[in-house]
């Protein structure tokens, strides 16, 4: 199969990830250094003065988090689950509008599959910054992932 026929990551997490699909997430970048995921801006999921509902914003961090943990680590599903260990959000500014979350591995790829490949059971943080369309930093989030082997 040639890569041209593979699904995209941002295919795969709409194909698996219902609530990717519910909020209509766009997975507009998705390489193993940056996950770029956009939210329109859907009445159906505002809060009480407006915006993006704290928990729409809480699930489209995750799922950029998510965007580049598959495109990072991808390759291991073979041998280890990526599983979300914990996660902290801090809300900056009010969200209105569309907004979008850009996630950063947060230990190099290399390092993480090195511990994997010792027997043991990785964890690393991804960070992602949630910006409204005028670029204002409305949120920040941190998620440790780890990559569990199969037994």
């Amino acid at each position: 199969m040639s890569s041209e026929t593979l699904p995209s990551i941002g295919e795969m997490m709409a194909a698996s990830v219902p609530m990717a699909r519910t909020l209509n997430l766009d997975f507009a970048e998705t390489t193993a250094e940056r996950a770029v995921v956009r939210m329109p801006d859907q009445p159906d999921f505002h809060n009480h003065v407006g915006g993006p509902h704290a928990g729409a914003m809480f699930t489209l961090a995750e799922s950029a988090s998510g965007a580049i943990v598959m495109a990072a680590f991808g390759d291991q599903l073979g041998r280890a689950v990526p599983l979300a260990v914990r996660a902290e959000i801090g809300y900056k500014k009010l969200a209105m509008g569309p907004v979008t979350a850009t996630a950063a591995l947060g230990r190099p790829v290399a390092e993480v599959v090195a511990e994997l490949d010792a027997g043991e059971r990785p964890e690393f943080p991804v960070n992602i910054a949630i910006t409204r369309e005028d670029g204002a930093v409305t949120g920040e989030m941190s998620i440790v992932w780890t990559l569990r082997p199969n037994k």
